[in-house]
């Protein structure tokens, strides 16, 4: 595989990598050797502003292709060689459940982010978190990461999701149209963006809940500018889910 061209450091005077780097095509194959490490990734992205543009360009790439190929090829296939929101984030976004704290996205509970071996994201799925005149909207949506016993508020799931071309979805078009508000503080623990609320835009449809197994009373979600999602729910106590699954 051949790369561009590398750049010199201009991190800082003292930055030891000023008198030049490896070669790209050198780092390729030896994160290819290592299977793309993200914690390797990240930590090489610590070392200086070249080898982050190196890791956010090429690495996390790799990385989420390795991790969950026909996603990349599917949220690729409108002809873009990026994705919305940069392959960093997206890399984050397959491996780190993000939780929620006190006065951010969700208010009722504290529970700390997380990183997580695997997550099954599913194009499928996504379909129940959008309104019928939205499906032909792109969504990959995971498998909740369930909390158990969380005091008063009894199970808790955190889920997240990508659009494939969000700046053209029917959900971006119907938000602008509603005027929903973006939140006030809070942004994407993936990209830094700006966040919609889609309770609030009224926009969260009933399907959402049984996809879920939770209460429909309990779904919230936010979408970012970037086609980010980042969401909580109230879990279903297992006997339960299973009647509502038989019912369906």
């Amino acid at each position: 595989m051949i790369l561009t061209k590398q750049y010199r450091c201009v991190h800082s005077s003292s930055c030891q990598c000023t008198k030049g780097h490896l070669s790209e095509d050198v780092i390729f194959l030896v994160f290819r050797q290592l299977n793309w490490n993200p914690k390797l990734i990240a930590a090489l992205s610590c070392v200086c502003k070249w080898f982050d543009d190196l890791a956010k360009r090429v690495l996390w790439k790799e990385f989420c292709k390795t991790r969950a190929l026909k996603m990349m090829l599917d949220l690729q296939s409108c002809g873009s060689h990026s994705v919305d929101g940069n392959w960093r984030a997206l890399g984050k976004l397959l491996i780190y459940c993000s939780g929620c704290s006190g006065g951010r996205l969700f208010n009722s509970i504290q529970i700390p982010g997380h990183f997580v071996y695997r997550t099954r994201f599913s194009r499928t799925s996504g379909k129940s978190f959008l309104l019928p005149h939205c499906r032909t909207d792109v969504l990959y949506v995971s498998d909740p990461c369930e909390h158990l016993d969380q005091g008063d508020d009894g199970d808790v799931g955190f889920f997240r999701g990508v659009f494939k071309s969000f700046m053209v979805s029917k959900v971006r078009r119907m938000l602008i149209d509603r005027g929903a508000q973006l939140h006030p503080t809070a942004v994407c623990p993936y990209c830094k963006a700006k966040m919609w609320n889609m309770l609030q835009a009224n926009m969260v449809p009933l399907t959402a809940s049984c996809k879920l197994g939770a209460y429909e009373d309990s779904i919230e979600y936010y979408v970012c500018l970037n086609g980010h999602m980042v969401g909580i729910c109230t879990l279903l106590p297992l006997s339960d889910s299973e009647e509502a699954s038989e019912s369906e």
